[in-house]
C-alpha cells in the first residue's frame, strides 16, 4: 500500500509548478523540497550558489553502494501567458493530462524522485546502500548547478546515476554535447564610398562562418555513436548604418557535439580558421560561453535492463534504449566516470518541453513513482 496518496503526489507537483523558477529562484523550490522532506524525517541541505539560486542535496540509507538521482529545479520562461489555454503556473488537469510550465521539463520528474525517497524512507528502505538526491539549479542555461556538484565531490563515491529528465517510456544512455560560442570581429569604420580607408568587420566574420559550415557539416565526419555533429549560426549582428563600413560585427553559434568530434576538436578547428583570417588582417576572437561535453555510456549498463523490464509493465509500446537529443546535467555529473557506470536518463514526460501548453500524462507521472521505487531498491540490492 502506498504511503503517499495519489492526491498528495499531485499536490507536490502542483506546488512545484506554482513556484516561478524561470531560469532563477531555485532557492524557493529547494526550500519547499527541504520542508517537504523534513516533514518525513529526511534531512537535506540547501547549497546557495548566489542570490536566489541554489542546489539541494538529500540522502536516505547509508553506506555503499551509492545511487545518485538528479533533477533540475529551474524551468524556461512561460512566454506570452495569453498564448496558454490555462495559467502556466497553476497545474491544470484536462483529459488525463496535467498542464503547466515544467509539467514535463522537469518538475514531474523531480517530484517523482522526491516522493520515491519519501516512500522508501517510510518503508525503512533501502536496507543496503544510499540514495543521494542532487537537485540542481541552472540546468536550462549552462548546466551550472551540476557543475557545482561535480566540483564539490558529490559524485566521487556515486556507483550509479539516474537523471529524471522526460523520456516517457523510453531510456536514454547518451546525449550530444552543446556549445554556445560568440564571435567578435573588429574593423575600422569609414564612409562606404571609401572602403579603402576602413576595414569591414562583417566580411571576414561572414567568410569564417561559411568555412565553419563547410567544415562541420562534412558528411564524411564519422558519427556512428549518437548521430551527426550539428553546427548552426543562430545570431548575427554588425554595422550601424547602411552607408558606413562597419567596424564591429558579432555572431553566435550553437554546436551539438559527438564523441567522434568533441568540443575540443571544434575549438581547435575554429582557432585554425580564425588564425587564417587574422593573418589576412582581420581581428576576430571567440568565447565558448557554454561548453558541455557529449555523454556516451554503455547501453547495456546495470541500470538499463531492469528499467526496461519495469517500463514494459506500464506500456504496450516498445521501450527504446537510445541516445537523447537534449543536453542534461549528465554532461557534468558523469565526468571522470567509466563508460560502464550504471546510468540512465528516464522520467515522466513527452515532447512538449519549452512549449506553450506543456503537459505530462497524469498516469505516467504516478507510474514513474512506482518505477523509481522498484528500480532503486533493485539496484542497491544487486549492485556489485
Amino acid at each position: 500500500m502506498k504511503f503517499f496518496t495519489e492526491e498528495q503526489s499531485l499536490d507536490v507537483l502542483k506546488d512545484l509548478v506554482a513556484i516561478k523558477s524561470d531560469n532563477d529562484n531555485e532557492l524557493k523550490v529547494a526550500s519547499y523540497l527541504k520542508d517537504l522532506l523534513a516533514k518525513y524525517d529526511i534531512e537535506s541541505e540547501i547549497k546557495i550558489i548566489r542570490g536566489n539560486r541554489a542546489n539541494l542535496v538529500a540522502e536516505i540509507g547509508h553506506g555503499k553502494p551509492v545511487l545518485g538521482i538528479s533533477g533540475h529545479m529551474d524551468v524556461v520562461s512561460a512566454g506570452n501567458l495569453d498564448d496558454w489555454d490555462s495559467d502556466p503556473y497553476q497545474l491544470t488537469e484536462k483529459d488525463g493530462q496535467l498542464y503547466g510550465r515544467g509539467a514535463t521539463d522537469m518538475k514531474s520528474g523531480l517530484a517523482a524522485l522526491v516522493i520515491t525517497m519519501i516512500e522508501l524512507h517510510h518503508q525503512g528502505l533501502p536496507k543496503q546502500g544510499t540514495i543521494r538526491l542532487m537537485a540542481t539549479m541552472g540546468e536550462e542555461v549552462g548546466e551550472e548547478g551540476s557543475s557545482y556538484f561535480l566540483k564539490d565531490g558529490s559524485m566521487d563515491d556515486v556507483d550509479g546515476l539516474v537523471i529524471g529528465e522526460p523520456s516517457g517510456y523510453n531510456i536514454g544512455y547518451a546525449e550530444k554535447g552543446s556549445m554556445d560560442i560568440k564571435f567578435i570581429s573588429k574593423g575600422k569604420a569609414s564612409h562606404s564610398s571609401m572602403p579603402e580607408k576602413g576595414f569591414n568587420a562583417i566580411d571576414p566574420l561572414m567568410n569564417l562562418l561559411i568555412d565553419a559550415n563547410n567544415t562541420f557539416r562534412d558528411e564524411n565526419i564519422k558519427h556512428d555513436s549518437i548521430g551527426p555533429l550539428i553546427f548552426n549560426t543562430t545570431l548575427i549582428n554588425g554595422g550601424t548604418q547602411v552607408n558606413s563600413i562597419p567596424d564591429h560585427a558579432e555572431a553566435e553559434i550553437n554546436a551539438r557535439t559527438i564523441p567522434e568530434y568533441d568540443n575540443q576538436k571544434v575549438i581547435d578547428v575554429l582557432n585554425d580558421l580564425i588564425k587564417k583570417y587574422n593573418d589576412q588582417g582581420a581581428q576576430i576572437s571567440f568565447n565558448a560561453y557554454m561548453n558541455e561535453s557529449p555523454v556516451l555510456m554503455d547501453p547495456k549498463n546495470a541500470l538499463v535492463a531492469p528499467m526496461k523490464k519495469l517500463m514494459e509493465q506500464y506500456t504496450d509500446e516498445e521501450v527504446h534504449v537510445t541516445p537523447i537529443s537534449a543536453v542534461t546535467d549528465a554532461s557534468n555529473l558523469v565526468q571522470k566516470k567509466p563508460s560502464n557506470l550504471p546510468f540512465l536518463i528516464a522520467g515522466p514526460g513527452n515532447d512538449t518541453p519549452h512549449q506553450i501548453n506543456e503537459h505530462v500524462d497524469k498516469q505516467m507521472y504516478l507510474n514513474f513513482i512506482d518505477i523509481y521505487e522498484k528500480l532503486f531498491v533493485d539496484f542497491l540490492n544487486n549492485a556489485k
